[in-house]
């Protein structure tokens, strides 16, 4: 029987390094050797030339404006957070 309400947690023995290493660095994100091995792994396993973790949309959209160097007003979704790009 498959439980589907109950959540799939890996035995802590298996994760006891990987965590101690964490808690040491207290380096989480932005660039953090955990993040920077996943985003090498999976660029690797699309076969793409780039491929980044990014913390919220607003800065893929920036990105992408820069990357296509879009100039003047930029109409995008209403969703999204104001802000203004550094040039």
């Amino acid at each position: 029987m498959i439980n589907v309400t109950k959540s799939f947690l890996p035995p802590i023995e298996e994760y006891k390094q990987i965590l101690d290493g964490i808690c040491q660095r207290a380096h989480l994100t932005n660039h953090g050797p955990l993040v920077n091995d996943l985003e090498q792994k999976l660029k690797k396993y699309l076969d793409v030339p780039h491929f980044y973790f990014l913390n919220n949309g607003t800065i893929a959209i920036q990105i992408a404006i820069k990357a296509l160097e879009l100039k003047g007003e930029i109409i995008t979704t209403s969703f999204s957070y104001v802000t203004k790009l550094h040039q």
